[in-house]
């Protein structure tokens, strides 16, 4: 007969047995988990790639001032490093997503498991992805959601932790997270959001964006204010619980105000002053390229002016409106001022409102004739080659043999002749045959060269017609030139920037200290400079008269498409132009609507400016007393008269001064084509007239003008 187990033999058979196939299911499933492990251990990305990781980041430009004109992304993210972090922000996203953060190693055990408990329980949700967990994800793998995912998620972890500080991985983690409204990291969502820097947020604000990162879409304060306030609430209450702040100081936060800097149109309707910020944009583009200024995190300090910009664009309007209230049929206007004795361009004006169907800047894409504006080049090649303000030039009908065969005869605009006028006269009233005549006798090769030399770019036809600006430019061209005029003669090539800094804040550009070229001495500078404040004193720019030394000249073109004006004080140039896209305008000259515009802006742009003269370089010029005792002209010393006209102002001149030899100037080099000369133009005594050998004083009776044209017969308008 079998004797029956003993009872305490059987329970311990019992539990031996058990104990073996748990070992043994244990061993299956840390064989089976050793397995899987390997099997995607050996498909994980390289996280080295980690440590050369370049996100895109966001171009910032700058205003002059300092303020935000609009950023260029890709991804709109500015980095920032840890050290520079607030500790406040830090521990908001800490409370808020990983609150064992610095206690794991890639993976929290606990916080899933608490996880699991809360979803059971249904109390509040907790998140079970650690901040290393979800850079992993972002850095290497997608938002998909999977066993598999989550295994790699998990083992890419703990690996970033072998290799990583803390602060590291919080570093690249508040950097490359998306933060809803376009944001991506810590200081792009502070100035999203709240329009200050990520240094400077405070608790209620840093626990709002840290809210924000488990549905972006949905908790961004612009899209659904209430769930952003709970999610705030909930991560100022983790925030007390993780002892990082009290529950008195969470309470505060939680009641204090939000007051959000208001969501920001994004692309071009999102800039500040626009018509500026685009060029801007086009000029890094060119610089630099595209992908660098769309994700290279350039920091772009400019040369605007906002108060000046804001002042340029108003006078703007006001002129379009005037130019319509009037019947003169300007719809479109434009206008670059620039700091002569730098370079600097303060304001840019591309049109009237800007907008996505009105973006075109016709500041610097457009070309326009820029009609007798132009004049200012041919005048200052003509004095810097030894004429006199006060040579005498006829201004009397002239034709020149065109290449078909037939002759061109430039006109006046006012169909008129005034005889034996000097050069400062002509200029000032705008005469067409004269500049012609001074642009034949230099050559047309050599008015091209000063002018390109003066600033501007834009290709110019070798034509004596140039002489009455018939090849286009641009408004940034005309005040480029002019700024030379202004500078003493010495040309700064415009910029827009001051300071670029690439996203490690290395410099990359430095315009601060421009290059200077001398173009023209400071003696022609000022002559020719006196000669267009005659313009404004009594020629075709009275209405640019602004109260202060200033100097400019009209432009029209002979079919009113385009209108000018281009002028400068010491301390400011600006060139305005109006007219329109397509079509021409009722008739309008330059000394209108363009003129009033740059007085409107000129006196806002220079009203905290002390008044002062243009100065006079005493060792290069020679003021003398005019012939006619009205008051002084001006000589470069090595071409003045070698007796004065009088020994002071208003003394009676001798009848023998009014002789005068024959103008004969240096030799000029020589420049293809050589055009044929005219006969020798005579310098006389200032203020005298005469018809190249005999001259009278001014104070005499003019000769008489040719009639005017007949009645009913309609000539083409000249440019003026």
């Amino acid at each position: 007969m079998r004797r029956k187990p003993n009872p305490k033999t059987r329970r311990r058979r019992f539990w031996r047995s058990l104990a073996i196939t748990v070992f043994l299911l244990a061993l299956f499933a840390a064989g089976t988990i050793a397995g899987i492990v390997m099997a995607y251990s050996r498909n994980l990305p390289d996280i080295s790639r980690m440590a050369d990781y370049q996100p895109a980041r966001s171009t910032r430009i700058f205003a002059r001032d300092g303020s935000l004109l609009g950023s260029v992304y890709k991804e709109n993210r500015v980095w920032v490093p840890i050290g520079k972090i607030p500790p406040i922000v830090r521990d908001a996203f800490i409370a808020s997503e990983d609150k064992n953060f610095y206690y794991h190693h890639g993976v929290d055990f606990f916080g899933i498991a608490r996880a699991a408990l809360a979803d059971l329980t249904h109390r509040r949700q907790q998140g079970a992805s650690t901040i290393t967990q979800q850079l992993a994800r972002k850095l290497f793998l997608n938002d998909s959601y999977s066993i598999s995912r989550k295994i790699q998620e998990a083992l890419l972890a703990m690996e970033i932790e072998r290799y990583y500080t803390k602060d590291e991985i919080l570093e690249r983690y508040l950097n490359l997270v998306y933060l809803g409204s376009g944001a991506y990291g810590v200081d792009a969502a502070a100035h999203t959001y709240f329009g200050r820097s990520v240094a400077t947020l405070t608790a209620g604000q840093a626990a709002m964006i840290a809210g924000v990162v488990a549905a972006p879409s949905e908790y961004s304060p612009y899209v659904n204010m209430k769930f952003a306030k709970s999610r705030q609430t909930r991560a100022l209450d983790l925030m007390a619980e993780s002892h990082f702040i009290t529950q008195a100081q969470a309470d505060d936060a939680i009641a204090a105000p939000i007051v959000l800097a208001g969501e920001r149109a994004e692309g071009l309707q999102g800039y500040s002053s626009p018509y500026f910020t685009t060029y801007v944009i086009a000029q890094l583009e060119k610089l630099f390229g595209k992908q660098a200024v769309q994700e290279g995190g350039l920091q772009v300090y400019t040369t605007v002016d906002p108060k000046l910009e804001a002042a340029a664009q108003e006078a703007v309007d006001w002129g379009v409106n005037a130019a319509l209230a009037e019947g003169i049929g300007a719809h479109e206007a434009a206008l670059v001022s620039i700091r002569p004795s730098t370079g600097e361009i303060v304001a840019m004006i591309g049109g009237t409102k800007f907008s996505l169907a009105n973006q075109f800047n016709r500041a610097w894409q457009a070309r326009r004739q820029p009609g007798s504006s132009f004049k200012a080049y041919v005048y200052t090649a003509a004095i810097d080659n030894g004429m006199a303000a006060s040579t005498i030039v006829d201004d009397s009908p002239v034709s020149y043999p065109m290449g078909d065969g037939t002759q061109w005869s430039p006109q006046n605009d006012d169909f008129r002749y005034m005889g034996a006028v000097t050069l400062r006269q002509a200029l000032a009233l705008s005469r067409n045959v004269v500049a012609v005549k001074i642009a034949q006798q230099l050559g047309i090769d050599r008015v091209i060269d000063y002018a390109q030399r003066m600033g501007v770019t834009s290709p110019l036809e070798a034509n004596l017609s140039l002489a009455l600006g018939t090849s286009d430019v641009t408004v940034l061209d005309q005040a480029s030139g002019y700024s030379t005029i202004a500078n003493q003669g010495i040309h700064i090539e415009p910029s827009a920037f001051r300071v670029v800094e690439d996203a490690l804040g290395n410099t990359v550009l430095d315009d601060r200290y421009p290059q200077q070229n001398e173009v023209v001495s400071a003696g022609t500078a000022f002559i020719v400079t006196t000669m267009l404040e005659d313009v404004i004193a009594y020629g075709t720019g009275t209405n640019a008269n602004i109260g202060r030394p200033a100097a400019g000249k009209t432009g029209t073109t002979s079919d009113f498409k385009d209108a000018w004006f281009v002028g400068f004080t010491p301390d400011l140039v600006t060139a305005v132009w109006a007219g329109n896209d397509e079509g021409r305008m009722s008739e309008s000259y330059g000394g209108n609507i363009p003129a009033r515009i740059w007085a409107r802006y000129m006196r806002a742009a220079l009203a905290k400016v002390p008044k002062h003269d243009f100065v006079m370089p005493a060792d290069e010029v020679r003021k003398m007393a005019s012939c006619s005792g009205r008051g002084m002209e001006y000589y470069l010393i090595a071409g003045a008269p070698t007796s004065p006209c009088g020994s002071a102002f208003g003394t009676p001149v001798p009848a023998s001064y009014y002789v005068a030899p024959v103008y004969s100037a240096p030799p000029l080099p020589t420049l293809a084509p050589t055009p044929t000369p005219l006969p020798a133009i005579a310098t006389p005594p200032p203020d005298s007239v005469g018809d190249g050998t005999h001259f009278v004083p001014l104070d005499s009776p003019a000769p008489s003008a040719a009639p005017p044209a007949p009645e009913g017969t309609k000539a083409p308008k000249r440019p003026r």
